[in-house]
């Protein structure tokens, strides 16, 4: 199987709908809404299934993308489009295995866009965005997209605000920011 991308490049994805790769209305919706935001940016593809995020945001100039994905044969085709897709001055990293355990790993660094996109039943929701926030992956001026199914309700993450929800079908968005403290706080 394949999909089309921006700059309409092909992808390799696997076949079935085991790593459900986000519709092409979701990506063209975040990256409208992230418009400008994404030349030189780090971003982070969490659960990244076939990793159309993280090439879409590799053509529109992203510096660095790291993803990570527990499947193997995902893990395989995603390196295979982001060689493809990335150019000599950008960086990319594949990380594989279980997303919380993974995100251990990358204390320390910053990213500017996140995108989170587990299975909708899996139970990561809350777990994945206590240990983001928790490791500071999230720069004081980035924003986290979390894609799942409309009836679901978003954890409230105590030192991040959500900026705005949005449904496109059977797929809803919610993006998170850093909470701006005030001067007399």
């Amino acid at each position: 199987m394949s999909l089309r991308i921006y700059g309409n490049r092909l992808l390799k994805t696997l076949p079935g709908q085991e790593t459900r790769p986000t519709s092409a209305r979701v990506r063209e919706a975040v990256f409208n809404i992230w418009q400008g935001e994404i030349d030189h940016c780090r971003w982070l593809d969490l659960c990244a299934g076939s990793g159309s995020m993280g090439a879409e945001a590799l053509c529109r100039g992203a510096c660095l993308v790291v993803g990570i994905e527990q499947a193997s044969q995902a893990c395989a085709i995603i390196q295979q489009n982001w060689q493809q897709i990335a150019n000599n001055e950008q960086k990319f990293q594949l990380l594989r295995g279980n997303v919380l355990q993974q995100l251990k790993k990358l204390s320390g660094q910053k990213f500017d866009k996140i995108y989170f996109d587990p299975p909708y039943a899996s139970g990561l929701y809350e777990p994945v965005l206590e240990a983001i926030a928790h490791y500071q992956l999230l720069d004081p001026q980035g924003e986290i997209a979390v894609e799942h199914s409309p009836n679901f309700t978003p954890p409230i993450i105590p030192t991040w605000e959500i900026s705005r929800q949005k449904v496109y079908g059977n797929t809803a968005l919610t993006f998170y920011r850093t909470m701006e403290v005030s001067e007399s706080e």
